[in-house]
């Protein structure tokens, strides 16, 4: 049984069975989608390297069984070696579902992936459709086109889902101007947040969701408003963690740190976020 990130006992190993943890291969991205819940569209640069992927797996799986452990960013295929984290991912956890999320449009440049996903199984490739204008969709084409091939010759699944039609906005203005919301009320924050359930690894620790455990990376490119300081203070888990405390967190729902996001998420109209045809609405 799982729901979300309720854990429940594994029976066979006595090891905490949880249904996906999600990881960064690469925090810059190619497209600025405004209001981007993992910051990707501020301008964050830096590659997760697989020493470091490495350590940090190792550190959990013996652990924690998992359901679905997510590559994605940022856009991980910026990162040169996004293929050779899938092997790592099934290393650590066997049975695991491998997802990859991608906006699609570096993809090209990894044209080993379908093979390795294809040797691994039980992987999913996600491209995330970021908006639905004329302009997007063309830009996009030579990707679709070339996934159909990958589709046949590999016979791996891959599957598209509209991102920007279920947009909401997850924090107030952006880089040094930001503001986290203010509605004081976390418990309602938290039943409706889509990131939820999106618990992150990063810099060897488990993280509740993408804006608290990237936070501190938009601090130190931006330097927030003392207002974002209850935020920052927040301790991830720690590896050495006891298994009261692995328990105790994965179980953990609403806290006052939910309070930053919205009560009442706010869906608005994504701009296109190709940054040329951006520059080009706006002249």
């Amino acid at each position: 049984m799982r729901l979300g990130t309720v854990s429940v006992p594994h029976e066979a190993t006595g090891v905490i069975e949880l249904a996906r943890i999600e990881m960064h291969v690469a925090h810059s991205c190619n497209l600025a989608c405004e209001s981007c819940a993992h910051f990707s569209n501020q301008g964050h640069k830096g590659l997760t390297s697989l020493e470091e992927a490495e350590r940090w797996m190792a550190s959990w799986a013996p652990r924690i069984a998992l359901n679905e452990f997510s590559l994605m960013g940022g856009e991980p295929a910026i990162h040169p070696n996004f293929p050779e984290f899938l092997p790592l991912v099934r290393r650590h956890w066997p049975d695991a579902r491998i997802r990859l999320v991608s906006n699609g449009f570096l993809l090209a440049r990894h044209p080993d992936l379908p093979r390795v996903m294809a040797e691994l199984g039980n992987v999913r490739l996600y491209v995330s459709i970021h908006h639905d204008s004329p302009a997007y969709t063309e830009r996009l084409r030579p990707t679709m086109e070339m996934l159909d091939e990958w589709r046949a010759n590999y016979n791996i699944w891959i599957g598209t889902y509209a991102s920007a039609k279920k947009w909401t906005r997850r924090y107030l203005g952006e880089g040094s101007a930001m503001r986290p919301y203010a509605d004081g009320l976390p418990d309602q924050s938290w039943e409706k947040c889509p990131a939820r359930f999106c618990m992150q690894l990063f810099e060897g620790a488990l993280w509740k969701c993408p804006p608290l455990a990237y936070l501190r990376m938009q601090h130190e490119k931006y330097k927030l408003d003392d207002i974002w300081a209850p935020y920052l203070a927040y301790e991830a888990l720690q590896p050495d963690c006891s298994e009261a405390e692995l328990r105790a967190f994965l179980a953990r729902k609403a806290e006052k740190v939910c309070g930053m996001c919205p009560a009442e998420p706010e869906r608005f109209d994504l701009p296109i976020p190709i940054h040329s045809e951006r520059r080009r609405e706006a002249s």
